[in-house]
C-alpha cells in the first residue's frame, strides 16, 4: 500500500458548490461589491473585496478556523469549480485592513443576505396552529480565550481567562433552527451588558427585514436587565423576558407573593443545581405585577410581569443547623416580562424564558468552527471575522432548510460531515464539468435535493 498527492481532479470539500451556489443566487457578491469599501491605497489589499469575502465563507463553511485554514479550499480540482481563490496570505492581508467602518459595512452585508437567503427558504417559520406563532430573539455573550496579550483588547472578563468578548443575538421560532441577527466583537474585559441596546435594536431591525409578521420576543439573562436594552426592544416592537437580580425592591415584590398563589411544575427532565449539587425536578412558579426601573426617570418606567420560579434548598449549609427547619427555605429566581398573560401564562411564560438557554448551542458551535479562536493580532480584523464567521452560519442553515427534513435543523458539524465534505473526481466532457460522487453515499438523497434547488438543471442522477 502506498499513497500519493497527485491527482488535479480529485476535490474533498464538493459540497462547497451548491452552498457557494446559494451565497451568489442570494447576492453576496453584489452586496460585498456595492458595501463594502476597503482602501486599495498602497497596495491591493481591498481590491476584489466580493471574490475574498467568498473565499473566507467558503473556507469557513468547509471547516476552516483560522487563516492558514483557507487553504481548504485551494486543494485538487478546486480551481475547476470556483473562479477565484485567494491565498490565506491575501486574505489576512484583506481582513487587517479593515477598520471599525468596514466592520460597521460587513454588519449591513449580513443583515441584507439574510434576508435573500430568507427569500429562497423561510428562515423563521411560524405557525397559528400550534400557538406558537413568535419569533424569539436572544441575547447573550461569550468569551473566545486568546493566548497571547498582543492581542488588541485581549483582556481578562468574567471568566477570569484572557480572550475577546463576542455578543450574539440569534432568532428563531418553534419550527426553525437560530440564526444570527446580531453580533458584536468586544474587549475582553468589557462588561456583559456594554452596548447591548445598540445590538437589540439592529438585531431587531434584521429580524423585522426577513418579514416574518409574527410577534417577537427578546429573551435574556440578567446582565441585560437594564432600561437601555427594554426601551431598545420596546422600540423595535418587541416584548422582553430578562432575568432579574435580587435587589430589595424584587425581594420585596417576592415577598407580596401568598402561599396559596404557587403552582407546582415539573420538568420533563432533571435540571442539576451547582449550588446544591444536586438534580432538581420539581419547582413552584407564581407572578406578581411589576413595574420596572422605577428609579429612572419615567418615560423608563416599564409595566409588566414579575414571574418567579422557586425551588427547595437542599445546600445543607444553608439550612438550620442540626435541626430540622421550622418551614420550608427555597431558592428563587425570577425574570421580568411585557407579554401579556392572554398569550402565555405563569407557567407557559416560565417554560418559555428557560429556553433561553438555546442560545449557548449556538455558542457552542461557533467555538466549534470558525470561533475556535482569533486568528489574528488585530482587532478589526477580528471584528470582521466574526461577522463572516455569522454569515456563513445563516447562509448554512439557509442550505439545511433547503433540503428540509431531518437536516433542516441539524449543526453545522454534522452538515459539513454529510453534505460538505463530500470527496468526488471532476470529469471534463462537452465542455462541462461532471463530478463523479462516490457510490452509496448515506446522505446523497440529501446532498441531491440542496443541488436541484440551487443549482437545477440539470437533475443529479441517483445510481
Amino acid at each position: 500500500m502506498s499513497h500519493s498527492f497527485d491527482d488535479e481532479n480529485l476535490t474533498a470539500t464538493t459540497g462547497m458548490v451548491p452552498i457557494m451556489g446559494l451565497a451568489q443566487k442570494a447576492g453576496l457578491l453584489d452586496l460585498a461589491e456595492d458595501r463594502l469599501t476597503v482602501s486599495t491605497t498602497g497596495a491591493d489589499k481591498g481590491a476584489n473585496p466580493a471574490a475574498k469575502l467568498a473565499t473566507l465563507i467558503g473556507g469557513m463553511a468547509a471547516g476552516a478556523d483560522s487563516i492558514d485554514d483557507m487553504n481548504l479550499v485551494r486543494h485538487g480540482g478546486m480551481t475547476h469549480l470556483f473562479d477565484r481563490v485567494y491565498a490565506p496570505s491575501t486574505l489576512g492581508s484583506f481582513l487587517r485592513s479593515f477598520a471599525f467602518g468596514h466592520v460597521r459595512q460587513l454588519d449591513a452585508i449580513s443583515s441584507r443576505f439574510l434576508a435573500n437567503l430568507n427569500e429562497h427558504t423561510p428562515l423563521l417559520p411560524t405557525s397559528e396552529d400550534t400557538g406558537q406563532a413568535m419569533v424569539f430573539v436572544d441575547i447573550d455573550d461569550t468569551v473566545i480565550d486568546v493566548h497571547s496579550a498582543a492581542k488588541q483588547g485581549a483582556g481578562f472578563g468574567y471568566q477570569g481567562s484572557r480572550g475577546l468578548n463576542a455578543l450574539l443575538a440569534t432568532a428563531s421560532t418553534a419550527g426553525s433552527g437560530q440564526i444570527i441577527v446580531g453580533q458584536r466583537l468586544r474587549k475582553g474585559s468589557t462588561s456583559s451588558a456594554r452596548g447591548a441596546d445598540k445590538l437589540v435594536s439592529d438585531a431587531l431591525a434584521t429580524t423585522a427585514r426577513i418579514g416574518s409578521g409574527a410577534p417577537v420576543l427578546v429573551r435574556a439573562d440578567s446582565a441585560y436587565y437594564s432600561s437601555g436594552v427594554v426601551k431598545a426592544a420596546h422600540d423595535g416592537g418587541a416584548d422582553v423576558s430578562i432575568t432579574v437580580r435580587m435587589d430589595k425592591r424584587i425581594k420585596a415584590a417576592i415577598g407580596s407573593i401568598s402561599d396559596d398563589a404557587w403552582t407546582g411544575i415539573e420538568y420533563p427532565e432533571a435540571i442539576y443545581d451547582e449550588d446544591s449539587e444536586a438534580w432538581i425536578s420539581k419547582a413552584e412558579v407564581a407572578e406578581v405585577p411589576f413595574t420596572a426601573f422605577t428609579s429612572k426617570k419615567k418615560s423608563l418606567h416599564t409595566t409588566g410581569r414579575l414571574v418567579v420560579r422557586r425551588i427547595p434548598e437542599l445546600n445543607e449549609t444553608k439550612r438550620a443547623s442540626g435541626q430540622d427547619p421550622l418551614f420550608d427555605l427555597y431558592r428563587y429566581h425570577a425574570f421580568f416580562t411585557t407579554i401579556d398573560r392572554d398569550r402565555f401564562d405563569t407557567v407557559a411564560a416560565d417554560q418559555v424564558h428557560r429556553r433561553h438557554a438555546i442560545i449557548e448551542q449556538i455558542h457552542a458551535e461557533l467555538k466549534n468552527g470558525a470561533l475556535a479562536h482569533m486568528p489574528s493580532g488585530v482587532f478589526n480584523a477580528n471584528a470582521a471575522w466574526v461577522t463572516i464567521a455569522a454569515i456563513t452560519h445563516n447562509l448554512l442553515r439557509a442550505a439545511a432548510g433547503l433540503i428540509g427534513g431531518r437536516i433542516s435543523k441539524v449543526r453545522a458539524q454534522t452538515l459539513r460531515t454529510r453534505i460538505i465534505g463530500i470527496p468526488a473526481r471532476i470529469a471534463h466532457r462537452a465542455r462541462k464539468l461532471i463530478l463523479h460522487l462516490p457510490t452509496k453515499w448515506p446522505w446523497a438523497r440529501d446532498f441531491a435535493r440542496l443541488w436541484q434547488a440551487v443549482l437545477s438543471p440539470p437533475r443529479t442522477v441517483l445510481s
